[in-house]
């Protein structure tokens, strides 16, 4: 069997990263492995399992989005809390114990009761409209916080005192309080009265009782569930993680003995940081990368030399060309979070000057930061770089803006816009943008891992400032020595259609290195390394 754990943590705390549904999603779910269970389990590929050490009442609904609702999987908090049900239940707020006289309020974004004329309660929905939960108030101040299994039940309650967290429980089933977890110390109360976890596994189920009745930490009671369950797997088992700062302390001694595959996965764990826990690196079976990049800097961090790596993207390629030849304009997408201001400035100068010498060009910032004001931010930063390479600021104008401007001047003084903003916070977005653009500017010292297999799926040329594995110079596009050259790059693919033809084709040679039945070979390499 082959164990995933992942990490799956809401800003480094044992929960999930569910969000009411009128909350703009601020995070990508893609990752490591994500993808990698989507590999297996859409492949059938190897025995796999999920083990989850976070609490995350709304699992269901997230493994539903990512297309794989009936992976296997265990959970630490389930075992806590002697939860069995498995299938997501509709739920009504509705059925739920309101005193008499409640009156609902339907806002456009949450449900509001109210009792005697006072707000009572608050009532907030995911994503699918389930219920995920309920504030309660006292003198219009917020003193409990109800959040809803995707199942059917109440979790686990927050209590608040002077509108702040002060202890949470977590409950069973039928309402039980198990564990009592104090927000000031993190110090845990086990309820006396119902002192046992469940463990189940495959076809069995074992009761044991908690070794104490005070923990310190959250941390202390999850290795003590999940030392137990490792007790009950099979030694030829292997435990692929995905590190992550939040749980390598405990699995550095929970898996002690055990084979083990270790996942990176971009910055996500810095090995400099953690030098604390090398061991877990040391006796690892075996380490995977998302990239070349990756790779070379866990090397460079470790200190000691590595052998037994290999960079593996989670992401496979699909083949499914674009459809920027059936649009009149070239549409250029240009990667810019995170890029220096002089470098952005200059990008945009030659950028500037191409536009006028191709009328038929657009510009398209792409950025992953899901700031409200994220666009008007780019453009404003665009506008006066435009000006201070003595251009045209109207290109980069905000579209009300563009309407204004287009009701007070005659139609051959309206300045067409020619710089637009891709705002792109999860997979599918991207995805669907990348299909409509021409080419892909990323000139980032790090280029995003996602976007260049994306631009190989749909077949684009890439102009990028760092030589990866998913660049071929010359082929599928251009690794720029100079900011200088990034000019007679773009008239290079994009004057004609000969050299962009060329690309596309090479596009489609590489895509075979990185389809779903490669990457599963290889993984197959990595595990019977591993068994």
């Amino acid at each position: 069997m082959l164990y995933f754990i992942p990490a799956w943590y809401q800003q480094n705390e044992w929960c999930e990263n569910e969000q009411s549904w009128l909350v703009r999603r601020t995070h990508t779910e893609f990752d490591d492995t994500v993808k990698q269970l989507q590999l297996f389990h859409r492949n059938g590929v190897y025995p796999h399992q999920l083990m989850l050490l976070g609490f995350a009442p709304n699992f269901r609904h997230f493994l539903h989005r990512q297309g794989v609702f009936h992976a296997p999987y265990w959970s630490c908090f389930d075992a806590i809390q002697e939860i069995r049900r498995k299938k997501a239940a509709v739920l009504s707020f509705h059925n739920l114990n309101w005193p008499p006289g409640i009156e609902f309020v339907y806002s456009l974004f949450a449900v509001i009761a109210f009792l005697d004329g006072e707000k009572y309660a608050q009532i907030d929905f995911g994503e699918d409209g389930n219920p995920i939960r309920v504030d309660l108030y006292e003198n219009g101040k917020i003193h409990r916080r109800n959040i809803y299994d995707d199942r059917g039940f109440v979790s686990s309650t927050i209590i608040y005192k002077n509108e702040k967290p002060f202890y949470q429980d977590y409950l069973t089933e039928n309402g039980i309080w198990k564990l009592r977890y104090f927000r000031q110390d993190g110090h845990v109360e086990i309820n006396l009265e119902c002192a046992e976890y469940l463990l189940q596994y495959r076809n069995g189920e074992h009761t044991l009782t908690f070794a104490r009745l005070s923990y310190d930490s959250l941390e202390q009671v999850i290795y003590e569930i999940l030392t137990s369950y490792l007790k009950l797997t099979d030694k030829k088992d292997i435990f692929c993680v995905a590190m992550h700062g939040r749980h390598t302390a405990i699995l550095q001694k929970a898996l002690r003995g055990k084979k083990t595959i270790l996942s990176f996965y971009g910055d996500r764990y810095l090995v400099a940081e953690h030098a604390d826990h090398l061991s877990l690196m040391e006796e690892a079976g075996y380490m995977i990368a998302d990239s070349e990049a990756t790779m070379k800097k866990i090397q460079k961090e470790s200190g000691f030399l590595i052998r037994n790596m290999k960079a593996i993207t989670p992401y496979d390629s699909r083949v499914d060309l674009g459809i920027s030849q059936q649009f009149e304009v070239q549409k250029i997408l240009v990667a810019i979070d995170d890029i220096e201001n002089d470098v952005f400035d200059a990008l945009i100068n030659v950028l500037g000057k191409y536009l006028l010498l191709n009328e038929n060009a657009r510009i398209h910032l792409f950025t992953r930061k899901a700031d409200y004001n994220r666009p008007q931010q780019l453009l404003e930063q665009t506008r006066r770089a435009l000006k201070k390479a003595r251009l045209e600021e109207r290109w980069a104008a905000e579209e009300k803006d563009q309407n204004a401007s287009a009701d007070n001047l005659e139609m051959d003084e309206i300045i067409q816009v020619k710089f637009y903003v891709e705002q792109c916070v999860d997979e599918l977005a991207v995805s669907r943008c990348m299909r409509e653009q021409r080419l892909l500017v990323e000139l980032r010292t790090v280029p995003e891992l996602y976007l260049q297999i994306m631009a190989i799926s749909v077949g684009i040329p890439q102009i990028v400032r760092t030589r990866t594995e998913f660049v071929k110079h010359g082929g599928n596009g251009i690794v720029l020595k100079k900011m200088s050259m990034l000019l007679a790059a773009l008239h290079y693919y994009l004057d004609g259609l000969e050299n962009w033809n060329k690309a596309m084709v090479c596009a489609y040679e590489m895509s075979k290195e990185y389809t779903a039945e490669k990457l599963i070979k290889i993984w197959k390499g990595v595990l019977d390394s591993v068994g």
